[in-house]
């Protein structure tokens, strides 16, 4: 079983493996499927990593919006037909670098709190 920890940093990995796509712009999104499936693919693992994750560990930081990240998650493999690339596109864009500082600043968080600080 994978720690919180592990689990925050396969959300920072997820979010990184989109990031390397995104200066290909939204025009290239649009009109390439592989690229729009990397994107749902990769939100899907941020979503269940961050599905898996104790509500304790969720709990400290209560600025990321945990349940809009799984309730997506959600949507993405079980309403795979209705997959909006619009909204996967301002997710990829507009929330992830966000969500990216926050797991970062929890992840040191934990640091601190597992070496006494």
């Amino acid at each position: 079983m994978r720690d919180p920890k592990e689990r925050l940093q396969d959300i920072l990995t997820a979010i990184e493996a989109i990031e390397r796509y995104v200066p290909r712009g939204k025009v290239s999104f649009e009109g390439d499927e592989l690229l729009q499936a990397w994107f749902v693919r990769n939100l899907e693992i941020i979503g269940e990593a961050a599905r898996a994750l104790p509500d304790s560990i969720r709990a400290l930081a209560p600025d990321i919006p945990w349940h809009k990240i799984i309730g997506m998650r959600n949507i993405l493999v079980h309403g795979y037909f209705e997959i909006d690339t619009e909204i996967v596109w301002e997710a990829a864009t507009r929330d992830l670098p966000l969500l990216k500082q926050a797991v970062k600043r929890l992840i040191t968080k934990l640091e601190e709190q597992s070496h006494g600080g």
